[in-house]
């Protein structure tokens, strides 16, 4: 309703100071640096694929420029049909890996008591 109107403070882009925010919990900090690890995997494991197109052009040039169905190349075939199927696996391998990761730390969430201690 328009009594319930609150004014909320607005922070303009570009204000805020980096150094100022508070330190990441611990938790949520092993999910950051976990899913960087995954993301530099996996960005490693793509770049090695694509990279490779054009060593394999150069030293395999008979079998990558050779026909396949409809006139299409093998170099054209890896670097269009066989680059976007990649990015999908490594998209679902990903967020796969990340749901793991997710349930993993609510389901340690749920049985660690309200302080913090395990017992057992």
């Amino acid at each position: 309703m328009a009594g319930e109107y609150r004014e909320y403070n607005y922070v303009a882009a570009d204000t805020i100071d980096v150094s100022e925010l508070e330190p990441l919990d611990p938790e949520t900090k092993q999910i950051m640096k976990s899913e960087f690890s995954t993301g530099i995997k996996l960005t490693l494991f793509y770049y090695v694929f694509i990279l490779s197109i054009p060593i394999l052009n150069w030293y395999a040039g008979e079998f990558m420029f050779s026909r396949m169905w409809g006139g299409m190349t093998y170099s054209w075939f890896f670097t269009s049909i066989v680059a976007m199927a990649m990015a999908f696996v490594i998209a679902l391998i990903h967020t796969t890996l990340y749901e793991k990761r997710l349930k993993q730390s609510q389901s340690e969430q749920s049985t660690a008591p309200a302080d913090g201690r395990r017992i057992g």
